[in-house]
């Protein structure tokens, strides 16, 4: 057993020296190809070849491919200081196949940069990154209300403000109608790991409707979950109404009792996140400060696009009527079939540059 495991270590070893050397000579061929202002499309064209003829063996030199090679010096020129001195980059441990979705779809130096780490150290999947990406991850994360630079101090609020998003998009649920509280939390549980995904890294799932008896009172809190890597437990409760100030009250006896009957010397402390179906921010931020409980209130939606974008799309009958005279195909009224015109909405367009 002993054996086995060394021999897999030592071919996950092998895999990884072999994708950071293939990164390296990636950059570096493109950083010349950068340097070289003169070079144009015909001579890069050029260089494909001549690359191709004396290397046939060898994958990855097409001519789009090296443009991609030139981009990625260009969207990380530090990288090759980091090369020569032996320095570990996010971006020179991701299979090359990730960079191109990085390129692809993100314009900022930060946005990159923000993906390609979460990427390396949580071990996302290209389907997973490309997922995450499209669901604007990054801008959500940590953007929900919360009282945790007042509850956990600088250190601790950074560490929880990763826990909460605003809003949680729960697409996956195909709901198309507005439902019950349990009926959502049943279905987040029916669904839960696609729930884990959203919720993000780290989570683990404990419970639903965990049930506390207190002096012969019973209580029961929606969704449980513990983080791995915070070593803490997360209360999730869900309110499908908007945000009423005695809900942080409830969601603070929770955290409470959570802290109390489960938290462990070594964990950290533990938060709550209310998450509704809407809210009033300065309702929100009175109702945090009165509460020691550290908590963050989030908002969800089924949609996977933003209200504004959604309000800036035509709806199914304005695309009809704009296509009804086309070869006569489609006219106003016409019936479909599609799953997206079923829920109200336009199909979402095909990803810019998608591989």
């Amino acid at each position: 057993m002993e054996l086995k495991e060394r021999v897999r270590s030592a071919r996950f070893s092998i895999r990884r020296r072999v994708n950071t050397e293939m990164i390296e000579l990636y950059w570096s061929i493109g950083a010349t190809i950068l340097a070289r202002t003169s070079w144009g499309n015909a001579v890069v064209g050029k260089l494909a070849k001549d690359l191709r003829a004396e290397f046939p063996s060898m994958k990855g030199f097409s001519r789009s491919n090296l443009f991609y090679m030139r981009a990625f010096a260009q969207a990380w020129p530090e990288l090759g200081a980091n090369l020569q001195q032996k320095v570990q980059h996010a971006a020179g441990l991701l299979p090359w196949g990730h960079l191109m979705v990085i390129l692809d779809k993100l314009e900022t130096h930060d946005d990159r940069n923000w993906y390609a780490e979460r990427a390396a150290e949580f071990g996302w999947s290209r389907n997973v990154l490309l997922n995450q990406i499209m669901n604007r991850t990054r801008e959500r994360v940590g953007a929900s209300p919360s009282n945790f630079d007042a509850r956990l101090g600088p250190a601790g609020s950074d560490l929880a403000s990763q826990l909460s998003k605003d809003p949680f998009v729960f697409d996956f649920l195909d709901l198309t109608h507005v439902v019950a509280e349990r009926e959502l939390e049943q279905a987040l549980t029916d669904r839960i790991v696609d729930t884990l995904r959203e919720l993000g890294a780290g989570y683990a799932f404990v419970g639903r409707q965990v049930h506390f008896d207190v002096g012969g009172d019973d209580f029961s809190l929606d969704l449980l979950f513990f983080h791995v890597e915070q070593l803490r437990y997360v209360v999730v409760e869900l309110k499908t109404g908007r945000f009423q100030p005695e809900f942080a009250g409830q969601l603070g006896f929770y955290v409470a009792l959570v802290d109390d009957r489960l938290r462990r010397p070594s964990h950290a402390a533990s938060v709550g996140i209310l998450v509704c179906g809407g809210r009033n921010d300065q309702t929100v931020r009175y109702a945090l400060s009165g509460t020691t409980a550290p908590m963050a209130v989030s908002t969800y939606t089924y949609e996977a696009l933003p209200a504004a974008e959604q309000a800036a799309l035509p709806d199914v009958r304005q695309l009809l009527d704009a296509l009804g005279g086309v070869g006569g195909e489609l006219r106003p009224g016409a019936k479909t079939t599609t799953k997206a015109q079923e829920r109200g909405r336009a199909p979402l367009p095909e990803p810019r540059g998608a591989s």
